[in-house]
């Protein structure tokens, strides 16, 4: 195996760990205090884990294209390991009350279309390339889930609801980005149904 395969291996294996601080209780009270924002020591080691497994996810693909070792394995491990990542990290944070359930199924029903298309793209012989709206609907996903780990940090000094409002954008961004996948590629999928 491959060094960018092992790295989106630690990614998934990453997640659980992840799971395990955020959402079982460890009857532990310690918690970072600054001012009026407190945030407990496992939901900050939860927060440093997932944004070391979002950020293997540039790392595996940059390593990948630029050694010559893209592999089969890999282009189905990485792009499982980010609907993992995110799905994980939504389904805990509604766990936690974080984040509304709407919202959540709507990212994750996106991500599995999506998955669907590049699925039976295959099946065609085609590849649906990234667009820059699924690049978008990446980096605000990450900004929203980071931010809602993080109690709402740095912005809860300044009592706004950037957590939420971030993910209510990342809910939009997301199913845009998904109906334009749809939209781009319909050629695929009225070769597929003919087939």
């Amino acid at each position: 195996m491959n060094l960018p395969n092992r790295i989106t291996l630690t990614r998934i294996l990453l997640i659980p760990i992840m799971m395990v601080f955020l959402l079982v209780d460890f009857k532990m009270t310690a918690s970072l205090q600054v001012g009026s924002y407190r945030i407990e020591y496992s939901q900050l080691i939860a927060t440093i884990l997932f944004i070391i497994a979002a950020s293997t996810d540039g790392i595996d693909g940059h390593i990948a294209r630029s050694r010559n070792l893209v592999t089969n394995l890999g282009k189905l491990l990485d792009p499982l390991a980010d609907k993992l990542l995110v799905t994980a990290a939504l389904v805990s944070l509604v766990e936690m009350g974080k984040c509304d359930a709407w919202i959540a199924v709507l990212i994750i029903s996106r991500e599995f279309a999506v998955t669907g298309l590049r699925q039976i793209a295959l099946l065609e012989g085609s590849v649906v390339a990234a667009s820059k709206w699924g690049k978008a609907k990446t980096i605000i996903q990450m900004i929203a889930i980071i931010s809602s780990l993080l109690n709402n940090f740095p912005f809860a000094f300044l009592n706004i609801a950037f957590d939420r409002i971030t993910l209510v954008l990342a809910a939009i961004i997301t199913v845009y980005s998904g109906i334009d996948y749809f939209v781009k590629n319909r050629s695929i999928l009225v070769q597929h149904s003919k087939a």
